[in-house]
């Protein structure tokens, strides 16, 4: 049901987003796309009845601006995340406390909700992430220092990395991979 879901499209360094919140919060970021008629769809897809509202985002269209511009911007916006499962809200929030410029692996968000060895599952709640960036799911890769996954491609994920002034993950001394850039 898409009663009191807002959504907005706007344009950004890298392309146009989208964002969709109900009053809960944030429930949808479309990473950026090469024009407003490839990201509006995006955007709308499965929320017939929602209401194009930029003024229900507050500021955070002008921090994603920020952002792409590579500006530090925090992104402590609050969540709808009342459709997903305890699992898949525990990975999005561990995944949140990872910092700027920095990296961690599967494995380390794995033990943080306190499942060790559920590193592939801990790649398939992060594939499902709705809110990437603000949920910083580019953040996580391979516990070699590989890229992962990303859903928008590795290409958007080494973009994302080098916006945060990361030349890539690099493996610390644990072979855990971190990059503090």
């Amino acid at each position: 049901m898409t009663v009191d879901l807002r959504y907005a499209v706007f344009e950004t360094e890298l392309g146009w987003m989208g964002l969709v919140a109900s009053p809960v919060g944030l429930k949808r970021v479309v990473l950026p796309q090469a024009a407003a008629s490839i990201a509006l769809p995006l955007v709308r897809e499965g929320l017939d009845g929602a209401v194009a509202d930029s003024g229900a985002f507050g500021d955070l269209p002008e921090r994603m601006r920020r952002y792409f511009q590579g500006e530090r911007v925090a992104f402590d916006d609050g969540l709808d995340m009342g459709h997903a499962t305890a699992f898949l809200r525990a990975v999005w929030e561990a995944t949140r406390l990872i910092p700027y410029g920095e990296t961690r692996s599967y494995s380390w968000v794995a033990e943080r909700v306190g499942k060790p060895r559920a590193t592939r599952a801990v790649g398939q709640a992060l594939g499902r992430n709705p809110v990437p960036i603000v949920v910083p799911c580019h953040r996580v890769v391979n516990k070699d220092g590989g890229l992962g996954g990303f859903g928008d491609g590795p290409k958007m994920k080494k973009r994302l990395l080098s916006l945060e002034r990361c030349d890539g993950p690099k493996a610390s001394s644990s072979g855990d991979a971190l990059a503090a850039c």
